[in-house]
């Protein structure tokens, strides 16, 4: 080829679709974050600053860490954004870098649960690819459109100054293409500043939490719980039991009549209820900040917290009990294995999980024991036999995302090892069918939550003691598909009982009557249960 003569069309396309990158790509993380592409009408300043730096760089090493740099800051202020999105999305809580471990590890276990160590590892392989790729082709069509702007001579250059001016005067003026979108954009910039910005205020936060933490009423405090001398306690959290189960959604209606209707074939057994809703910390998932947060007192609303109060001496209400006298007990179905935080932190004296139920049925994907089943296990190990006043956790998980297979009940006579339940799993929706309908989703949802107080409900019906008093609460609100964009953080409590003088400890709360409360009934935050739950009886 002659020279001077014009490029190839093939060179001329791919120098377009790298103008067409360096443009678009730093604009990603303001559409992700607006959930609208009216972002993409911005001029980028990180894409202007890129190309200057590389107009004005003579040496190739300067132009080729030039070009990294904005690969890695728009990639990441994306990969940051999206994770906001998807954050926000589900658990109602924007992505933390401190919390990223935790958080996605998490995440990786309910994709494993749901499509095995082969799903997982799909996944993972299929991001880092991602990721890898996305990193090579901005930085590779910054390097192009450098080079071509500097094969363009003065033209190109007078070009780029035009729009730099442009950009800053815009910045200057505070000129908006649309609405909330500025024609001065640094989307990626600012998201890269606010993730930072996030980190210092985690700290001053942890800061915070640690001088709370200092101060704790009940921690040397003894001759407490009088009023429930003989006493077995249970607190159980029910899965995703949020606020949208009992009002203002299409399934509400079928979790209010197995509440209403168990409420009434209870009340025919001698027991007294009393509900109200408990403000929780989390939304969506992460639920082991709500059990945190309502066994300690102390808000934990973030993995970053959790992992520094049960660092503490904070006392939980498992470990007041367990000083006045009960045994206690942590059941928690979906552990597979050890959890030393349940002796160290919470004071459990004994620990059932996955491993040592007994429990031989199939897996309902991250519920892998059915909530009946962990009810039964639950008695015959510790409430049947002769025993001492206990105090227990148990966690009902059949209400767990994706809310599909779910199982149902089986005559309580029958449950055995739990090989009975071996057809229900292919009874059900394959979660990845299921979810592709967002109505289905809400559908199962509703199902998992009446099948998990159905569950309890019977429980009581069958094997109901006199001596129990029994906490009922959600840890959170499901995600938003099934919530809503605007829903609270609101989750129902229950107090049941036989004895009355249990009801009257509480009966200064004003609570309403029966399982269901009503949208007037008492809202507290998680964080005040545990002390006025030790105050109501310790007169």
């Amino acid at each position: 080829m002659l020279q001077g003569s014009p490029p190839p069309a093939a060179s001329r396309l791919a120098t377009v679709a790298a103008f067409a990158v360096v443009i678009l790509a730093p604009l990603i993380p303001g559409v992700l974050k607006a959930g609208s592409p009216v972002a993409l009408l911005g001029i980028p300043g990180e894409a202007l600053a890129a190309i200057l730096l590389l107009l004005v760089l003579p040496w190739r090493g300067a132009l080729v860490a030039v070009a990294v740099v904005f690969g890695v800051t728009v990639v990441a202020a994306s990969v940051f954004a999206a994770l906001d999105a998807a954050f926000l999305a589900t658990i109602d809580q924007p992505f933390r870098i401190a919390d990223a471990v935790p958080q996605l590890g998490a995440a990786i276990g309910v994709v494993r649960d749901a499509a095995g160590d082969a799903g997982v590892a799909a996944v993972l392989a299929g991001l880092v690819a991602l990721l890898g790729g996305l990193l090579w082709g901005v930085s590779s069509a910054a390097l192009l459109a450098g080079r071509a702007l500097s094969r363009s001579g003065q033209p190109g250059r007078r070009a780029v100054a035009a729009v730099a001016a442009t950009w800053i005067a815009c910045a200057v003026l505070g000129a908006q293409a649309a609405p909330g979108v500025p024609v001065a954009a640094a989307d990626a910039a600012r998201g890269i500043a606010a993730t930072t910005e996030q980190v210092a205020i985690d700290i001053r936060d942890l800061a915070e939490l640690d001088r709370a933490l200092r101060t704790d009423a009940y921690r040397d405090t003894d001759g407490l719980l009088g009023a429930l001398a003989g006493k077995d306690v249970v607190i159980a959290f029910v899965e995703s039991y949020g606020r949208v189960a009992v009002e203002g959604s299409s399934f509400s209606p079928g979790v209010r009549r197995v509440l209403s209707e168990g409420g009434v074939r209870l009340e025919g057994l001698g027991y007294h209820a009393e509900s109200a809703f408990l403000t929780s910390p989390t939304f969506g998932g992460v639920s082991w900040l709500a059990h945190s947060t309502l066994q300690s007192g102390v808000w934990a609303d973030s993995p970053l917290k959790y992992e520094q109060l049960i660092s503490t001496d904070r006392v939980t209400l498992a470990g007041v009990f367990g000083r006045e006298g009960w045994r206690t007990v942590g059941v928690v179905p979906s552990n597979t294995e050890p959890w030393p935080a349940g002796e160290a932190f919470y004071g459990y004296d004994t620990m059932l999980d996955a491993t040592t139920l007994g429990y031989r049925g199939p897996k309902f994907g991250y519920a892998r024991i059915p909530d009946q089943f962990t009810w039964q296990a639950f008695h015959d190990r510790v409430l049947a036999p002769p025993h001492d006043p206990v105090m227990v956790e148990i966690d009902l998980v059949s209400s767990h995302t994706p809310w599909t297979p779910l199982p149902h009940l089986v005559p309580w006579d029958l449950l055995g090892d739990g090989s009975i339940y071996d057809p229900q799993p292919a009874q059900g929706l394959d979660p990845v069918v299921a979810w592709q309908d967002p109505e289905r989703v809400r559908e199962l949802y509703g199902r998992s939550i009446e099948y998990s107080l159905g569950a309890t409900i019977s429980y009581l019906e069958t094997y109901g003691s006199p001596d129990l008093v029994l906490v009922l609460v959600g840890d959170h609100q499901p995600s938003r598909i099934v919530s809503g964009d605007h829903a609270s953080h609101d989750v129902p409590i229950t107090i049941i009982a036989k004895d009355p003088e249990v009801m009257a400890a509480i009966s200064p709360w004003g609570w309403d009557a029966g399982l269901l409360p009503s949208p007037d009934a008492p809202v507290w935050r998680m964080d005040a249960f545990r002390d006025r739950f030790l105050q109501a009886f310790s007169g």
